[in-house]
């Protein structure tokens, strides 16, 4: 057994797992999980059908982008994943979807505030919109590193889609769905034209810095999975 195996397959069933839930779609999107101990990640291959992948199709990069394993060519987006894990020693996996209320969020540009408590539990403060840069590009990386910082745990790409993180891959797609939730609900909210509330601001500190306590933790290698 090869040394990124459990790696490699982990980010084909969650991509399949993905597929089922119906947050990726056709070739849309892609995921990546940090390889423990060493400064390299696995990631999707580059416009490759999800559910024909194989853990052979995935790709290990250094955040160098230097090749470990693989031969298929690795995500355009690598760039960023690679950005991503280098400014947030708390994130061990990232999830970018096109999923479709967030990214309708993203067309009109309506960061999304504290709604409800699991989203700034889970997801941070707010969710912000990143401004727009071309997909693949030094410029999308560059952009998503400078405003990744603020420990948030979900972001919306201007007329992209989402950037989701966990501290595993099991909390970046619970992540996922929480923030697609929110997603319809503000959009629902809009609808009606009337001001949309939001939870205390006292509520939201309480819930954030438990979000932070978790991140330390994962920085610090304690953090020990199973809730609040």
């Amino acid at each position: 057994m090869g040394q990124f195996d459990s790696a490699k397959k982990l980010i084909v069933e969650t991509a399949q797992n993905l597929v089922a839930k119906g947050y990726l779609m056709a070739t849309g999107g892609n995921l990546s999980v940090r390889i423990a101990g060493q400064e390299a990640f696995a990631i999707t291959p580059s416009n490759y059908d999800y559910m024909k992948m194989t853990p052979e199709d995935v790709c290990v990069l250094t955040l160098d982008l230097q090749p470990l394993e693989g031969k298929l060519r690795p995500s355009v987006e690598s760039g960023m994943h690679a950005a991503i894990y280098r400014v947030r020693g708390d994130v061990n996996a990232v999830v970018h979807t096109h999923q479709v209320y967030t990214s309708a969020l993203t067309l009109i540009k309506a960061p999304i505030p504290s709604l409800f408590d699991e989203q700034a539990r889970f997801l941070g403060r707010s969710v912000d919109i990143i401004p727009y840069a071309p997909s693949g590009t030094a410029w999308l990386a560059n952009t998503i590193a400078k405003h990744v910082r603020n420990h948030n745990n979900a972001y919306m790409m201007q007329n992209h889609g989402a950037l989701v993180f966990g501290h595993d891959m099991e909390r970046a797609i619970h992540n996922v769905e929480v923030l697609e939730k929110c997603a319809l609900a503000y959009l629902l909210a809009l609808t009606t034209e009337r001001k949309v509330s939001k939870i205390p601001l006292a509520a939201r500190e309480v819930a954030f810095a438990k979000l932070r306590k978790d991140q330390k933790k994962v920085e610090a290698g304690d953090f020990k999975t199973g809730g609040e």
